[in-house]
């Protein structure tokens, strides 16, 4: 797997980056930090590609499992440190999936969650934080 980032110049904090492949994200800083504030920053999708792999292999298994999901999704809270470098000091991940109704008894819906949280730890998560809803 293979990225380039290219710094967009002096006037500013804007980055623009290549994949492997040929996708490209921007990225940017805050005004306090010499930025325009013209994209995410690159913490934030530090964070999208965490949770997007999260969510990406709990539906993977799900589905594999013949489970009747129909939604997930991932909601990561972190914290920073206070000084430089700023990286993250925690993150949990909170992950919401549903399963259609006519399919959901209680008990299917408490192994579904089971399953997801052993799925989110098996991926190095904290699991406690999984929440099973029904849409209706």
């Amino acid at each position: 797997m293979e990225v380039k980032i290219d710094w967009g110049g002096p006037d500013g904090m804007l980055f623009v980056a290549q994949t492997g492949t040929g996708h490209i994200a921007a990225m940017d800083g805050a005004p306090d930090g010499g930025g325009h504030n013209l994209a995410p920053r690159p913490m934030e999708l530090l964070l999208v590609g965490t949770g997007g792999c999260t969510a990406y292999d709990v539906v993977l298994i799900l589905k594999r499992g013949r489970h009747a999901i129909v939604g997930c999704s991932v909601k990561l809270i972190a914290e920073r440190a206070d000084v430089d470098p700023k990286v993250f000091t925690r993150i949990d991940p909170l992950c919401v999936y549903g399963h259609r109704p006519q399919l959901a008894s209680s008990s299917r819906r408490a192994r579904h969650c089971a399953l997801a949280r052993k799925i989110l730890l098996s991926l190095g998560h904290a699991g406690p934080h999984c929440r099973n809803h029904l849409g209706g």
